[in-house]
């Protein structure tokens, strides 16, 4: 087998269609042109129509296949109502990308019910909701499948002011390792990615600021991720390269987690840091 033909064969996705939730911005876009590349037909589905359907055109002007769907993931009768359009309309999906997310950033005592509510019902019931019709649309085919939830570094480890991101991720995490038991029985795979800081729409203006660069020199990499850099781990758990792999969280993160004690500690004040030593600051994962 030639180099090129190997891997094609790990990483090609002809015959198969994603459907990538939050695909309107960030990584959810980005993910639907990696799959698309691969040979993937693409389902991109959010709440902002008007920007999947010029996702769409700019796959489809590029030689693939793509259709957008409107879905809000914390209504049930929209999962359903997205789920049967497509399914009729386009191709039912082999492949879920389970990655509409959202965040509020703010101290634990200050947040509301409603923060909660928000982020919660959206990052990990949303996600449990398109995964279960997901897979049950997979099982009743009958020809297996693959989930991928994206989860995040905050829900591994801890991080200033962002409880509620930082609780749905470390539950969609476990959701994961449920799913990849008891799905296997119908040959469906599922895992997740845990990225570290990437530059999207979302935390932009963090990552940019003074804090941020902070951040980004206690990263044992001294950077932040490019979108890019999650192409190989993606295109690895969807297609047969990762055809054993299930119930694995895979961080994408430049070694944010293996850092050693001394990154990690808080200090006091600007005059009394060791070197090698980060206040604390909010939204800051270490």
């Amino acid at each position: 087998m030639s180099q090129e033909s190997f891997f094609k064969k790990m990483f090609a996705l002809d015959g198969k269609c994603a459907l990538i939730t939050g695909a309107s911005s960030g990584l959810g876009s980005h993910f639907a042109r990696t799959l698309a590349a691969a040979g993937a037909r693409v389902v991109l589905a959010a709440r902002r129509v008007e920007r999947l359907e010029a996702l769409a055109s700019e796959i489809t002007d590029a030689g693939g296949q793509a259709y957008a769907v409107a879905m809000d993931v914390t209504d049930p009768e929209s999962v359903k109502a997205a789920f049967a359009d497509f399914a009729d309309n386009f191709a039912p999906a082999d492949i879920l990308i389970n990655n509409a997310g959202v965040s509020t950033v703010k101290p634990f005592i200050e947040h509301t019910e409603e923060d909660w509510d928000f982020v919660v019902g959206t990052n990990l019931r949303g996600a449990w909701r398109v995964a279960q019709e997901g897979a049950r649309q997979m099982a009743e085919r009958g020809e297996g499948g693959v989930i991928i939830n994206i989860a995040s570094l905050a829900g591994i480890t801890t991080g200033g002011q962002f409880a509620a991101y930082s609780t749905a991720k470390a539950g969609l995490i476990h959701l994961t390792r449920n799913l990849a038991l008891e799905l296997a029985r119908h040959d469906i795979r599922v895992n997740a990615l845990a990225p570290g800081y990437f530059s999207t729409e979302m935390n932009d203006a963090f990552l940019e600021s003074e804090m941020g660069q902070k951040l980004r020199k206690s990263i044992p990499t001294r950077r932040f991720g490019e979108l890019e850099d999650l192409d190989a781990p993606l295109l690895t758990l969807c297609g047969s390269g990762g055809r054993h792999i299930t119930g694995v969280v895979l961080p994408v993160d430049g070694g944010h987690l293996v850092k050693g004690i001394r990154s990690t500690q808080t200090c006091r004040s600007n005059e009394n840091r060791a070197p090698g030593c980060l206040a604390r600051e909010p939204g800051a994962l270490f």
